[in-house]
């Protein structure tokens, strides 16, 4: 066994198959499969139980993926702090983020910087898309988590070096204990059951999601709208309605049969989410570290 193959093993669970885990690590599909069948075979035992839409692990691949995590994580440990002591990270560092990035992406990192250097200050601002574009303009942010700034917002900054760090997707969900909620879905039916909106879903999508509904007439009026991710997860559990909510902060849900996703098959949209640098020399080894970070975050 080696790490690489840990993380696709832990990625194809968390993705719930092969071709979803080949597109979260940008792998190939057959690559992804190599992968697992270099484990099992191995291991000698069948780590996955093949469904028609999704796989789950077996009772010994449960087992090693609860191993597989503690073992990522820990790497994941091992190399910030290795890179954060070797690259003497100090001084005041600002990140701007939306609340949804920021708690899954950007607060399970954070402590990993102070454990091993207590020279860091660093500024975490929470705020809409717009207030963290707003105060990169002044360049007050050192480095930004948001989607893609040309394709969704028409904006490019010069003093901003862009990485890429994932791709998301709009998935809709509804609650799990909800035993008549369908499969699959046409786009008419949206507003079938009450709605529960993010008022802060990307703007391509929200574009897109409006002009397809005005060309099938169909009329949605949310009966719960919110920015705050968790409450719209917790709305949304309880049964009270279905809607689209951002993969990247429902996965675990969906994982865990907290939530179900619910295929619409006419809707499909995905978005780049990168990683926005302050173009000067001072905080380069912080975003560097700070991106091999959240690149091994986003593996667990």
């Amino acid at each position: 066994m080696n790490l690489q193959q840990l993380a696709t093993f832990c990625t194809v669970i968390s993705e719930g198959s092969m071709t979803g885990a080949a597109e979260k690590l940008n792998l190939t599909q057959p690559a992804v499969s190599q992968q697992i069948r270099s484990l099992e075979d191995e291991l000698q035992v069948s780590l996955l139980v093949r469904g028609v839409r999704k796989v789950k692990p077996s009772m010994q691949g449960q087992l090693l993926y609860d191993y597989a995590k503690k073992i990522l994580h820990l790497t994941q440990q091992a190399e910030v702090a290795i890179h954060t002591m070797a690259n003497e990270l100090s001084g005041e560092i600002k990140i701007g983020t939306t609340s949804a990035f920021g708690l899954h992406l950007v607060s399970p990192v954070v402590g990993l910087f102070f454990k091993h250097n207590s020279n860091l200050n660093l500024k975490l601002i929470y705020g809409s898309a717009e207030q963290i574009i707003a105060d990169m303009k002044k360049s007050a942010i050192d480095m930004a988590i948001l989607p893609d700034l040309k394709n969704e917002y028409g904006i490019q900054f010069d003093r901003y070096e862009e990485r890429f760090v994932m791709l998301d997707e709009m998935w809709f969900v509804g609650a799990t204990k909800d035993a008549s909620l369908p499969e699959t879905i046409s786009l008419k039916e949206y507003s079938s059951r009450p709605i529960v909106q993010d008022s802060a879903m990307y703007p391509g999508f929200r574009r897109m999601l409006e002009q397809k509904l005005s060309q099938l007439r169909v009329t949605a009026k949310p009966i719960f709208e919110s920015d705050n991710v968790g409450t719209l997860k917790r709305v949304i559990e309880t049964g009270v309605g279905w809607g689209y909510m951002p993969a990247h902060s429902i996965r675990k849900q969906v994982r865990t049969r907290r939530l179900t996703r619910v295929h619409v098959d006419e809707l499909k949209y995905s978005v780049n989410v990168n990683l926005y640098t302050l173009n000067e020399p001072g905080i380069k080894p912080m975003s560097e570290t700070f991106y091999r970070a959240i690149q091994q975050q986003l593996m667990n």
